[in-house]
């Protein structure tokens, strides 16, 4: 296989006296989604924010398309090339559906290719430009989930990461979302989800992890964790139950 778009090595991150990974490593390679799963606690959350600094690691090694990003700050990590939809749907909800997507693009000083930035995303979400002068605030729980997406793809990321992109969504707008998540992949993007669907993200991965107490527990092939009688038994036990809230 070649070489690793991002290569997690041996990673040790704590908040303040509290540690909560111990020596965890992953790959993603290009053009793949790679989905975490594990149970509350578990340390899933706490991978994707030390990707992009927000919990700086205390020991190993995060490296982004060949480049040691172990220290970098948060705000370095767009331009490097890392979109990141962060975990309830966060959209400025008194700016309008086209204005979010422009706060998107804030590294993109052309003009012309701002606006083909926000058609592109449109184009993508049919849905989101019927409703482009409307205030974020008043779209449903699923449109607001598909704003947080398209904002992350507005500078052409080469990593996507999602932090539980269907969490409270109702079951109509899980399959959706999911639904555009394989779409993306088919469009030769790469995805790291960390999903409490434990479920649906194996079914969709090329790749997962499975985490426990902060360490490696299972690693492989989606299908593969999805057939293993363990990972069912340990990770999976609403498995075919497909539950959501917010619309």
């Amino acid at each position: 296989m070649s070489q690793a778009l991002l290569d997690i090595r041996g990673l040790e991150t704590a908040y303040g006296a509290v540690q909560v990974l111990f020596g965890v490593d992953m790959e993603v390679h290009a053009g793949e989604i790679v989905a975490i799963i594990g149970p509350n606690g578990a340390g899933k959350s706490t991978v994707i924010k030390s990707v992009i600094g927000l919990a700086p690691a205390r020991a190993g090694t995060i490296t982004f398309n060949g480049r040691d990003i172990t220290r970098e700050a948060p705000h370095h990590i767009p331009a490097l090339g890392i979109g990141y939809v962060p975990q309830g749907r966060i959209v400025f909800a008194r700016m309008t559906v086209e204005d979010n997507l422009e706060m998107g693009a804030f590294l993109i000083k052309d003009n012309a290719k701002r606006r083909q930035a926000v058609e592109a995303v449109f184009a993508q979400f049919p849905r989101l430009h019927e409703r482009r002068s409307q205030l974020a605030g008043s779209l449903s729980g699923g449109e607001q989930q598909m704003l947080a997406i398209g904002r992350a793809l507005m500078l052409d990321p080469k990593l996507v990461i999602l932090d539980e992109p269907s969490l409270g969504l109702s079951p109509k707008y899980v399959d959706l979302i999911f639904e555009q998540l394989v779409g993306l992949k088919k469009q030769g993007r790469t995805l790291l989800m960390v999903e409490q669907n434990a479920a649906r993200a194996l079914e969709l991965s090329d790749r997962a992890y499975a985490l426990e107490l902060g360490r490696n527990r299972f690693t492989g092939k989606g299908a593969e964790l999805l057939a293993n009688p363990d990972v069912r038994r340990m990770y999976l036990g609403g498995y075919g139950v497909r539950t959501g809230s917010a619309g």
